[in-house]
């Protein structure tokens, strides 16, 4: 319980710049950044990508120089997607489990550039690797079917993780992968690498940019509903963190970011394990055009929104802005 006024005036504390930093609740520091990269063929190719501006795929040298560059900004992992190419993609998405694929060739590059030095999360599902862009395998009558599905991801995580994955990331939303993941690297001795479950994450109108990317976008027949979850639901999203939990992730992630910040502050708070946020494509988009109609200034909305997945509860965000907001809050 407060005093009243005049004995409280709560402006007393907002009144110089020392007091603001000695009462400040929330903290973000570059370590609370995770920089998502594409990577695609070549060498020495830096591939603008025109409805993300500012941010381009990179060849796997380009790659791993991106990954020094996170290593001196303070920025603790990155995330790597592949953007591969048409003719290796296909209906079952075989390129997934080869083990000299781009996903692979981009973490042995990372690991040889950087060693141990910054941590790297892979991406697990079949989207960047499918002809008809969509996250499984499909049945005759076009739908996404589950165990077969799982199957697959399994092959593709420890494929990753033997290329020196540090974090399996499964965005592919399908019943039961989680389990399963865990059980081979339990299996084959990967006993400390950790899986990140993209646990809620939703059917977004957000995710355009992102399908550019990586290549998919223009593949999709259909949408992602009959897996990913209706914007609506907020008790599911509990039940799908819960399983995902009970089957052996370490650690999960809500995706979109600022649309769910409700959904990231009922996760943390119900079951107060290690709870990340992607700020996608779409929303970095928005940043981006709201700042080049001079509708706001660019470092203010960038760390803002930040703050708000810190403040909301989330250990960590998953940002296409986390070089500009490092090099922000590194002064």
């Amino acid at each position: 319980m407060t005093g009243l006024f005049p004995d409280t005036r709560l402006r007393r504390t907002r009144a110089s710049g020392w007091s603001r930093a000695l009462h400040r609740e929330t903290v973000l520091t570059p370590a609370d950044l995770i920089w998502p990269l594409f990577v695609t063929e070549g060498s020495g190719v830096e591939e603008p990508i025109a409805s993300l501006p500012g941010v381009s795929r990179w060849s796997v040298d380009g790659i791993a120089a991106r990954a020094k560059e996170a290593v001196q900004l303070g920025i603790p992992c990155i995330a790597l997607f592949p953007n591969t190419q048409p003719d290796r993609r296909s209906d079952d998405g075989a390129e997934a489990l080869n083990p000299d694929n781009l996903m692979c060739r981009a973490i042995k590059a990372i690991r040889d550039a950087c060693g141990s030095d910054v941590g790297i999360l892979t991406d697990v599902a079949l989207d960047p690797y499918t002809a008809h862009g969509q996250d499984g395998l499909l049945d005759d009558a076009g739908y996404v079917v589950n165990d077969p599905t799982v199957e697959v991801l399994v092959g593709q995580a420890l494929n990753q993780t033997v290329a020196g994955a540090d974090i399996i990331a499964p965005s592919d939303m399908m019943d039961g992968r989680i389990g399963s993941i865990r059980a081979a690297l339990e299996g084959e001795g990967h006993v400390n690498v950790q899986i990140m479950a993209y646990a809620a994450k939703y059917a977004s109108a957000f995710y355009g940019p992102f399908r550019d990317a990586v290549g998919s976008g223009g593949l999709l027949k259909g949408d992602k509903k009959s897996y990913q979850m209706d914007p609506a639901n907020g008790e599911e999203a509990l039940r799908e963190v819960a399983l995902d939990i009970s089957e052996g992730a370490d650690s999960v992630m809500v995706k979109p970011g600022l649309p769910y910040l409700d959904i990231v502050r009922r996760v943390k708070e119900r079951f107060e394990v290690p709870t990340f946020a992607y700020q996608v494509s779409g929303e970095y988009a928005m940043i981006e055009a709201a700042a080049a109609a001079g509708a706001g200034d660019r470092d203010a909305l960038v760390l803002e929104t930040l703050m708000s997945f810190k403040r909301a509860g989330c250990t960590g965000v998953l940002t296409y802005h986390s070089e500009h907001a490092a090099k922000l809050l590194n002064g």
